[in-house]
């Protein structure tokens, strides 16, 4: 390990001990090391949550509340320590504010779809802003169509942050729904500011924290969001999880936005009544391998500091960026004072694509496109970027590859 990267560890992180539990990066890509930059995708799993998924189908697998025998009871059991370990990692008040989705898009759009139908009336406007990821943006889109509602944006600065200057809220405002951190520029958002803001006029707000998961300590009460909504896979969970917190009350007004087996309290031919929650909203048999995965990627997080954690990714990010800058043509699109370890960047003459294609030769894993922020791309005049995005088990000796790999990529692509 270099001195570099030996600096970072002694403040308290082993990160060699973080990489002994992630399996796959023992693995090559084209005969090299795997250095893996797209966390921001899709965050690698360490070992344990990859066994904890596999054992509920080698010793488990049986459904959830719906058996009275040992199995059934069991998985229950799981399935249910995973939501109370959601709730206290978002420091929700109740279990039952914990609704299990496939993901921070589910989440959003039951988020949409609901509230839309309690809240939206003709002229009605809902606010969200010019970075948002294409799920927080589209699911709230159709909403305002079916309910002949006006969408409204909240402009992004040169720096890629909110203009807090040109918030367009008004008295016909009924839904602000943003993101806590910026899945392409990185930038941590000032949300708690914003829904204070939100909350004096009478404005419900739902939080897009898919990003914010991994890097940051999340509290739902004191950030005073009304619904919140991450992924598992981003988390080091595995894919297709997710959790919508919702406050109790504002979870109890909204309608069910599935139907089906578990979401009911009563079928008949004529009428149904509705489970209490949090199954009023978890129509169908869950991904229950999945979720007992994600409770223990979120225990696994909770064993570490994730001061420390954040800490070791915001060591990477200032090294990383000081270094790339130093390219000749490279220019980063983001540059937000507070930002978690994302770097987007475009070079001069060079096309994403291909610098992305040359770096996977080399064993480099980044995100070319527009990573689900075509808007956002508009408004930086991009047609997209290379995304590198840190996690707590890379290094600075995994960023020395990624500099030597672009600065290799812009004179070959040149």
């Amino acid at each position: 390990m270099s001195t570099k990267t030996d600096t970072v560890a002694k403040k308290g992180y082993d990160v060699e001990e973080i990489r002994a539990q992630f399996p796959i990066l023992k693995e090559l890509v084209h005969g090299k090391p795997l250095v893996y930059f797209d966390n921001a995708a899709t965050s690698q799993k360490p070992r344990r949550v990859i066994k904890a998924e596999s054992a509920y189908y080698a010793t488990i697998n049986a459904n959830v509340h719906r058996g009275v025998h040992t199995l059934s009871t069991k998985a229950t059991e799981a399935q249910e320590a995973a939501r109370e370990t959601a709730r206290a990692q978002i420091n929700a008040k109740h279990a039952h504010e914990v609704i299990f989705t496939s993901g921070t898009t589910a989440s959003i759009n039951l988020a949409a779809t609901s509230l839309g139908q309690l809240l939206l009336k003709k002229g009605d406007e809902v606010v969200i802003s010019g970075m948002e990821h294409h799920s927080n943006i589209v699911p709230w889109q159709l909403a305002c169509e079916r309910h002949s509602a006006v969408l409204k944006v909240i402009p992004i600065t040169d720096s890629g942050e909110w203009d807090l200057k040109q918030v367009p809220f008004s008295e016909r405002t009924r839904i602000l729904a943003i993101s806590h951190v910026s899945n392409t520029l990185g930038t941590i958002n000032p949300v708690k500011k914003l829904i204070a803001q939100a909350k004096k006029k009478g404005i419900v707000t739902v939080v897009d924290g898919a990003q914010a998961a991994p890097h940051l300590r999340i509290d739902v009460q004191d950030l005073g969001a009304d619904l919140y909504a991450f992924s598992g896979h981003k988390a080091y969970g595995p894919t297709g999880t997710g959790v919508l917190y919702g406050r109790e009350e504002l979870l109890e007004r909204m309608p069910p936005w599935q139907g089906g087996g578990e979401m009911i309290e009563t079928v008949t031919l004529g009428k149904s009544t509705w489970a209490k929650l949090p199954f009023k909203f978890e129509a169908g048999t869950p991904h229950i391998a999945g979720i007992i995965g994600l409770g223990e990627a979120i225990r696994w997080m909770q064993d570490y500091d994730l001061g420390a954690m954040a800490a070791h990714e915001r060591a990477l990010l200032e090294y990383a960026t000081k270094e790339l800058l130093a390219i000749e043509g490279l220019r980063i699109i983001g540059t937000a004072k507070e930002k978690v370890g994302v770097i987007s960047f475009v070079i001069d003459g060079v096309h994403h694509y291909d610098l992305g294609t040359l770096l996977d030769q080399q064993g480099i894993a980044v995100r070319t496109g527009h990573h689900c922020t075509q808007p956002l791309m508009d408004r930086f005049g991009v047609s997209g970027t290379t995304r590198a995005s840190f996690a707590c088990f890379n290094t600075i000796d995994e960023v020395d590859a990624l500099v030597a790999g672009v600065t290799k990529g812009a004179k070959m692509l040149r």
